[in-house]
């Protein structure tokens, strides 16, 4: 088993419960971790052995693009997604952090993180 990791994925969108999240957004940033079998990928060298991080990247920018209320429902469409259209994943991790929320303090960000696997 290995992991492909993507970090700091940097994203400006409008999710959130808020009118004013709505109409301006937020900056986000996603760290995303996919494990999977990756021997054959170490063997061959050959990129459809394995899992492509453009690939997981596009699945990334495009369900932030899609506005939400709950970043929970955006991290699990993210994961959907990549156990859809990736069959070599086995397990995802998705942490979104909404940086500088506007929740009335000097915080730095919020964070939500999810762990699924496929399930057979």
């Amino acid at each position: 088993m290995g992991q492909i990791i993507l970090k700091n994925i940097r994203i400006h969108t409008n999710h959130g419960c808020l009118n004013e999240e709505k109409l301006i957004g937020s900056d986000y940033r996603v760290d995303l971790k996919v494990k999977l079998g990756l021997e054959k990928s170490i063997t061959s060298d050959d990129l459809s052995d394995t899992v492509n991080y453009v690939h997981l990247n596009r699945i990334v920018k495009e369900e932030m693009a899609i506005r939400s209320k709950l970043l929970e429902h955006v991290a699990g469409r993210i994961s959907d997604r990549i156990f859809k259209e990736l069959l070599r994943t086995e397990k995802v991790v998705v942490k979104i952090s909404k940086l500088n929320p506007p929740i009335g303090g000097d915080v730095e960000a919020v964070s939500i993180k999810i762990k699924r696997k496929r399930f057979c």
